[in-house]
């Protein structure tokens, strides 16, 4: 096993950090989130459904058990969910520390972007939110902190600003892609102003495929080092594949959220990513929306030379499908080789559908009126007219 540390003694030291999934979808197919508001409830309502899935990524090699605190802000939850903010963001505190505390990981507080940002509240306001939450954290002890899933670069730097009161390392990562930020801000210029607000570690987190965001991160690392400035870096993307995605990511596929299962990756699609970012310099490694235990399985298998260990799920998993040695059928143990699942082109058995989609380009972002959240579901006459303009543009 890897020696204990926190996060910045682990990636100074040269090791690699595993991070978890994505337990918003994980969670969503399992039955306990619901797509739209995807609020995190379920670490109040089911902590069963949440323990199990940290406890699956743990046993597949993740270092980090990331508090189910994703949209868990009071805007957001006074818009979409039933449950106080801190009763959600300490029932995600226990869950994660007690997972992490039955194998090596580290615990880490997340917060995401937030309604009132987008709704064009000030910049007081906003940092109250992230406050509220930031309290929480300390309370209950979280090793480092992560600011996620920020499409506009300003809203994650005063996140930044927020958690690093707390004297905890702070992670910073965005949701962006090689075009920069939702105000075309670069992602070399995003990581610089990150790292100026506080940042230890600076990255991606979902929106796009595993190459696109390793693309993007090694763009942010060129723009810290142009500056002058020191950063560590991370990486946690979707696990589709969005070659098709606009600036925006794959929100605006078509297929966005309920038909994405043709595009996920394989579990050796997982082995290159896992090489490239590791072959960049990016050391904190993990997944987001799509991501399954399988999938950070995969990360750590193709790392375990580097780390020094295989994780505990591998006991159940040949390497390069060797358990296919024992198959009764012939031609099945037949692919019981690396040359053929690194070179198979897995076909979807859709014979009408296409590779490629159109995505929707609607160009909403803050400020937009369509943006600015109330408590009340959408109307059928609020309804109407995206009905329309989307039927418009298909």
């Amino acid at each position: 096993m890897a020696p204990a540390g926190n996060i910045l003694q682990r990636l100074d030291a040269g090791e690699i950090v595993i991070g978890d999934g994505g337990f918003v979808f994980a969670l969503e197919k399992r039955g306990y989130v619901k797509a739209g508001p995807w609020t995190p409830e379920a670490a109040a309502e089911h902590p069963e459904a949440v323990r199990q899935l940290h406890r699956e990524f743990l046993r597949a090699g993740s270092n980090v058990m990331q508090t189910f605190t994703f949209y868990a802000s009071d805007d957001k939850l006074e818009n979409r969910g039933k449950y106080l903010g801190a009763q959600i963001n300490e029932a995600a505190c226990d869950l994660a520390r007690e997972v992490a505390n039955e194998g090596d990981a580290m615990v880490a507080g997340g917060v995401s972007q937030t309604p009132s940002y987008l709704s064009c509240k000030s910049e007081d306001e906003v940092k109250g939110i992230f406050k509220k939450q930031l309290d929480v954290f300390v309370k209950k002890n979280v090793d480092f902190l992560i600011a996620e899933y920020f499409e506009h670069v300003e809203e994650a730097e005063w996140a930044v600003q927020v958690l690093k009161t707390s004297g905890k390392p702070v992670c910073a990562s965005l949701c962006i892609g090689p075009d920069g930020d939702l105000n075309g801000v670069s992602p070399g210029d995003c990581a610089v102003r990150l790292v100026k607000a506080g940042a230890n570690v600076v990255g991606i987190n979902c929106h796009f495929d595993p190459m696109t965001c390793v693309k993007t991160v090694k763009m942010m690392k060129a723009g810290v080092e142009r500056a002058g400035l020191k950063a560590h870096y991370m990486v946690q993307p979707l696990a589709y594949h969005t070659p098709d995605c606009n600036c925006q990511g794959f929100i605006d596929l078509p297929e966005f959220p309920f038909a994405l299962e043709p595009r996920i990756l394989t579990r050796w699609d997982m082995h290159k990513y896992a090489r490239e970012a590791f072959s960049v310099g990016i050391r904190f490694i993990g997944g987001c929306c799509g991501f399954e235990p399988y999938h950070i399985r995969a990360v750590a298998e193709e790392l375990a030379t580097e780390r020094g260990y295989l994780p505990a799920a591998s006991e159940k998993h040949g390497n390069w499908g060797a358990g296919l040695e024992m198959h009764t059928k012939p031609w099945v143990r037949a692919r019981a080789r690396r040359d053929y699942w690194e070179n198979l082109k897995p076909a979807s058995g859709r014979p009408t559908c296409p590779s490629m989609s159109t995505p929707d380009s609607w160009g909403v972002t803050k400020g937009h009126a369509d943006l600015m959240q109330h408590k009340e579901a959408t109307s059928q006459d609020e309804l109407k007219p995206l009905f329309e303009k989307s039927k418009a543009s298909h």
